[in-house]
């Protein structure tokens, strides 16, 4: 069992353990030691972070323990998590960082990593690097200590990636799009990108301090970035969370459109296309069944993972899928990227505007989700309240009760200190009282 690593990373409160300048400094030597098997020279680490304050911090910490085990250090800068994944594969690094919390308050961060092929790692790897964290880690003789130095070009690397995975000769001319950068690692290049495609662009969320990542914008808050939409008469918004791996889409009218709204379009797009891999969508079990519905209308699969985009790019590339993601945002379009990438995922939503010359508001409604109600217990540290007698006899209760009619999910966050209770049912009273129920027992059990 990990116990450092959640479902993306180390994550938790700056200067907190584990997030701390020391824990990251041992971090970093193990993950060195774990990547450097052998003394040859030319081992190196690609280090991208988003625009927390406290990024400085674990950037300087990180490279401190790789380069004690002699690995070489690229410090990219504010970049997307993506354009980590992608340059750790196309500069042949051993080692692909992000230091990102994505869409957490600007209070918390996080360590994320990506193997040589420029994929997160695997839980058996997480677990031996933990164990390499435990036992300490013998450093480098002096004179083969690594070296470090900055990449000023990463953010146009990504840039042509992203542009690449389009058609050669889409162009986004007299399209107004809104594009939310959640004060975060995009903030740049998102904007960038979409200007040199031919989109009217009005920037939301592109002037971070430090402490205002996903602040009233991005992702998981897109108000702001709908009444600009409304307000500027744009086409579209585009809402990315902190580290741009995630995507929220906005509508002419203001109307938000899920992860799921997306990944149906794609899916029945690139199904008619001859496209999608494997005639099916990989999702977690967060997706909503109005999804399942509308990809079994089209005679396509839906293959289901636990919660976590690293789960979803395992079971594409255990089947051959080349399309997945989560109803939060995270999209994967494997045969251009090896992670979440928001911000490809909103282009290629733009992309079948221009194709089909239809309204956003037309192509983010692919099916009528059934009713689905989420609501989060928050729990202090060191308590178990699933293992409570009261909390299963609820659960159990609620599973009853919804047969035949919806389904019940209750799960630990692999992020937060959060119970996550999750309910689907068409009948919006049985709906309420089985999640109430639940939260209820729950809360009693924090108490």
């Amino acid at each position: 069992m990990r116990k450092l690593f959640g479902t993306d990373g180390v994550r938790g409160t700056a200067n907190i353990h584990p997030m701390t300048a020391d824990m990251a400094l041992r971090i970093g030597a193990a993950v060195g030691r774990y990547f450097r098997r052998d003394a040859s020279a030319g081992h190196r680490v690609v280090i991208g972070k988003d625009t927390r304050l406290s990024g400085y911090m674990f950037e300087n910490a990180l490279t401190a323990g790789l380069t004690s085990t002699g690995m070489n250090v690229l410090l990219l800068g504010p970049v997307p998590t993506p354009a980590v994944g992608l340059m750790t594969r196309s500069m042949r690094a051993d080692l692909g960082v992000m230091i990102s919390a994505s869409h957490n308050p600007a209070d918390d961060n996080g360590i994320k990593f990506f193997g040589p092929d420029g994929y997160k790692l695997s839980d058996q790897a997480e677990i031996e690097i933990e164990a390499l964290i435990e036992a300490g880690v013998e450093p480098a003789q002096s004179q083969n200590i690594g070296r470090a130095k900055r990449i000023d070009d990463a953010r146009f690397r990504y840039g042509e990636r992203v542009k690449g995975s389009l058609p050669r000769d889409l162009r986004l001319d007299g399209l107004k799009v809104v594009i939310d950068c959640a004060n975060g690692a995009a903030h740049r290049a998102a904007p960038e990108i979409l200007w040199e495609l031919g989109a009217e662009v009005i920037p939301v969320g592109v002037s971070p301090d430090g402490t205002n990542i996903n602040r009233g914008c991005g992702s998981t808050q897109p108000a702001v970035a709908a009444e600009t939409v409304v307000a500027h008469g744009a086409h579209v918004g585009i809402c990315l969370d902190g580290d741009a791996d995630r995507v929220i889409m906005i509508d002419e009218t203001g109307q938000v459109a899920d992860g799921d709204q997306l990944m149906a379009l794609l899916a029945a797009t690139w199904a008619n296309d001859g496209r999608l891999a494997g005639d099916a969508l990989v999702a977690t079990v967060m997706s909503n069944l109005g999804l399942e519905r509308f990809l079994e209308g089209k005679g396509l699969g839906l293959e289901r993972t636990s919660v976590g985009d690293r789960y979803v790019v395992e079971r594409m590339r255990q089947g051959g899928f080349n399309l997945g993601g989560e109803q939060s945002g995270h999209i994967v379009m494997s045969d251009f990227a090896t992670t979440g990438d928001g911000l490809m995922a909103g282009l290629h939503f733009l992309g079948e505007m221009v194709r089909t010359g239809q309204k956003a508001s037309t192509l983010a409604q692919q099916f009528q989700p059934v009713p689905q109600l989420l609501q989060n217990v928050r729990y202090a540290a060191g308590q178990t309240p699933l293992e409570s007698d009261q909390v299963q006899s609820a659960i159990e209760t609620a599973e009853r009760a919804l047969v035949g009619q919806g389904r019940l999910l209750i799960r630990k966050s692999g992020t937060e200190p959060l119970i996550r209770v999750m309910a689907e049912c068409e009948d919006a009273g049985l709906l309420q009282t089985t999640v109430a129920d639940v939260v209820a027992a729950v809360e009693a059990a924090t108490a």
